[in-house]
């Protein structure tokens, strides 16, 4: 009976709960996921410390404590103790084990939509708009992927600085401003927006326009409120075959579940079973 949970504050409205029940069902496996919210005024310490008493096979961690809950794990995971955030916890053996499924549920879920990338990874040309933690493991599984043209732009070019620091691969990689992957957008192949502009309240506001994108360009925003933002209703209009936000969200969880039960799952059908669920 696997006893899974989801930690972080607000999350009462996550879809987490529904996309691992049916992981569960799919697997025929016996088990409970459930919300464990944490609001800032209580004892983290406290929690986790619950968590322990309870002995959860394992946890999802989103915001705001994905970089807090790293000191309470016994041990990391390479790839992310170099991504710097943990977003799944493994309880292996009574030692609790951190893991970052975000950036490789990202490339899966692009992949799935467009699985000719897969045979043309080297020569796929990336570019990686913002430069927070989702672009961080964005970028780095990009690499581990075999990824090999994965540019960053970003505001302030520090920070993307700061992630192209975690290319170990010979990969090339060039950091931009905005105004400079404007001015190159049409030399990529797939576009990815990380940050939150676009999320609701905020449904007008746009990265970067998206005119001289070449036809045929994957754009994608990892945004899934709204599901359709501007970002991707202005790169339909010139042409763009693009991938929405939700589909992260379920193969990441995806990767979670098999790193807890050591099955695959299949995710057949649930892309657009999550999408009626966003669209009411």
């Amino acid at each position: 009976m696997y006893q899974l949970r989801l930690i972080g504050y607000p999350i009462k409205h996550s879809l987490s709960p529904w996309i691992h029940e049916q992981f569960l069902e799919r697997s025929h496996l016996k088990g409970i996921y459930k919300i464990h919210e944490i609001p800032s005024d209580e004892s983290f310490t406290d929690h986790i410390n619950q968590l322990k008493l309870e002995q959860v096979n394992g946890f999802n961690i989103t915001v705001p404590y994905k970089v807090k809950i790293m000191s309470y794990l016994d041990r990391l995971d390479p790839e992310t103790e170099r991504i710097g955030a943990v977003n799944t916890v493994v309880n292996h053996n009574g030692q609790w084990v951190g893991y970052n499924t975000d950036g490789i549920g990202y490339v899966r879920s692009l992949e799935s939509e467009h699985p000719s990338l897969k045979n043309n990874r080297s020569n796929t040309r990336v570019m990686i708009i913002g430069a927070g933690g989702a672009a961080r493991g964005i970028y780095d599984a990009f690499l581990q992927s075999g990824y090999r043209l994965v540019d960053i732009a970003n505001r302030t070019r520090e920070s993307a600085d700061a992630i192209a620091q975690l290319n170990q691969t010979g990969a090339k990689t060039n950091v931009k401003s905005l105004q400079d992957a404007l001015n190159t957008i049409s030399h990529y192949d797939v576009i990815v927006q990380t940050t939150s502009v676009g999320m609701r309240p905020h449904v007008d506001e746009i990265i970067i326009p998206l005119q001289e994108i070449k036809e045929g360009t994957i754009v994608s925003d990892i945004v899934y409120q709204p599901l359709e933002t501007k970002f991707l209703k202005e790169a339909k209009k010139y042409g763009a075959r693009v991938v929405h936000g939700h589909t992260m969200l379920l193969y990441q969880a995806q990767y979670a579940f098999e790193l807890w039960t050591g099955q695959e799952v299949s995710t057949a059908g649930m892309a657009d079973a999550l999408k009626n669920i966003l669209e009411g």
